[in-house]
């Protein structure tokens, strides 16, 4: 996913920001270059580096592992902001499928629809990203804990909060896998409420 674009009620990102974002994304397309050219596998660090005109240790400063680099993205700080900015009395699974629509609207806008592709795939066929990514669907399993101990009253570590917010992030997750196994066929948006349904409603 990609970051929601500035509104003139959001403040100015200042020049610094500026700067670690050209980078960040210099870092990310010059890794995606070189993937689709060579291979996950065989693309390096180093590589990657020289591509994006900055050094191996920039890169690490960006993005802890290479794997890093194919998952990491702004969506959570969004997902949890926007999350609350949503009704009070609105189910949960009704604000995460309105977030998550106008989330996945700016991602494809954001970047090519190849690259989203290739982001995709290589969650499913590189075991290395595949088990970082279960780590980084952990982490916005503990987001959606805390927002809907806000909304219930519950605590964040009550075992049903926590069965909920799995039980929405595995349905995001099986649904992007399940896009990108059949070869893009059918629309992602459309596959993602799905899933939010069956959660919802049951079979």
């Amino acid at each position: 996913m990609a970051a929601s674009p500035q509104t003139s009620a959001e403040p100015k990102v200042g020049l610094r920001e500026r700067k670690k974002i050209k980078t960040r994304t210099a870092i990310r397309e010059a890794t995606y270059r070189l993937i689709q050219e060579q291979g996950y596998d065989a693309t390096t660090v180093e590589q990657i580096a020289e591509a994006a005109e900055v050094s191996p240790s920039t890169v690490f400063r960006y993005f802890p592992t290479k794997e890093d680099i194919v998952l990491t993205d702004e969506f959570d700080p969004i997902l949890e902001r926007e999350l609350r900015a949503r009704p009070a009395d609105e189910s949960i699974v009704d604000s995460v499928r309105h977030v998550v629509e106008r989330s996945l609207e700016l991602a494809f806008a954001d970047q090519p629809p190849e690259v989203a592709r290739l982001r995709l795939r290589l969650q499913i066929d590189v075991p290395a990203v595949r088990s970082r990514m279960m780590e980084s669907m952990s982490v916005t399993g503990q987001l959606l804990c805390r927002v809907i101990a806000e909304r219930t009253g519950h605590d964040a570590g009550d075992l049903e909060v926590r069965v909920y917010a799995m039980a929405l992030v595995g349905a995001m997750m099986q649904a992007t896998m399940y896009w990108a196994e059949h070869d893009h066929e059918d629309d992602l948006r459309d596959l993602v409420l799905r899933a939010l349904d069956t959660v919802q409603h049951g079979l």
